[in-house]
């Protein structure tokens, strides 16, 4: 997909680029796969901020996805591709033998006309999901389940891939896009090929007024706040951040500072970590 450049005929102009959407097929969504979409703007049940910068921007409907692709030995047909406000990735609307509707992610070389299939005994072609343990070493898998029958949970953003390595009895050694070695069971399900809107990464936003768009609410920097709002804040002038470090507003370390719980009960299916 190609990226579209703009003359700097204003200053936000003259680095913003938008996609060309060019492997977009179908413009208008599957009515019946709609649903509301409720803004919560980062607040919690209680009415508190709990995340930050979160507010505003374009209303949304929520695309009904089927991650789980456990329609077994039925054929599907791509309908057209469709861009989805709620993900980076654009998305696949496949019509089942039966009439029945779904949205996929739609990977990279997936056009309309194209016929994709779930089970276990299928072709290793773009598209089509089945166990790991049916797919053979060094393909490109994407929407990996953690746990079967869970649904896909792991690579589904633009542009991303991983690499199944090895097998080992019940396990499989997957290289995910961060370049951590994970240990997932073979019986979870994977889709073959690599998630489509590759050059998601390259969108310059350009201006203030498309982030408002998107969602995003300003954000200030703790330099120039007060002491009591945060750690960077006070002092005469421009002043240091007065820490061994930058920390949040909250008082922890802003850099370099490992959230991951200690003892994770998940920490023996990590074979390598990303770092």
């Amino acid at each position: 997909m190609g990226m579209k450049h703009f003359r700097p005929t204003t200053p936000s102009l003259r680095n913003m680029t938008v996609s060309t959407f060019e492997e977009v097929t179908k413009k208008t969504p599957e009515k019946s796969l709609l649903t509301v979409k409720k803004e919560k703007a980062g607040r919690n049940a209680y009415g508190r901020i709990t995340v930050r910068h979160q507010g505003g921007g374009n209303r949304q409907k929520y695309r009904i996805m089927d991650f789980k692709r456990n329609k077994d030995n039925m054929e599907a047909t791509v309908i057209g591709i469709e861009y989805d406000p709620n993900r980076s990735a654009n998305i696949a609307l496949i019509q089942y033998e039966d009439g029945t509707k779904s949205y996929i992610l739609a990977p990279i070389g997936l056009t309309d006309g194209d016929k994709v299939i779930s089970g276990t005994n299928v072709d290793i072609k773009v598209g089509n999901c089945m166990p790991i343990e049916n797919i053979p070493v060094g393909t490109m898998i994407h929407n990996i389940e953690l746990n079967p029958g869970q649904g896909g949970k792991l690579v589904r953003a633009a542009g991303q891939e991983a690499q199944l390595m090895a097998k080992e009895g019940k396990y499989a050694h997957i290289r995910l896009p961060s370049g951590e070695m994970r240990l997932v069971m073979t019986r979870c399900r994977a889709t073959i090929g690599t998630v489509g809107n590759a050059d998601h990464e390259n969108v310059k936003i350009g201006k203030a007024g498309r982030t408002r768009h998107m969602g995003i609410r300003p954000t200030v920097r703790g330099s120039v706040m007060n002491p009591v709002d945060h750690p960077h804040g006070g002092g005469e002038g421009r002043a240091p951040v007065g820490h061994a470090g930058p920390l949040t507003p909250w008082g922890k370390p802003a850099l370099g500072y490992k959230t991951r719980k200690k003892n994770n009960r998940t920490d023996k299916f990590i074979v390598k970590r990303r770092k």
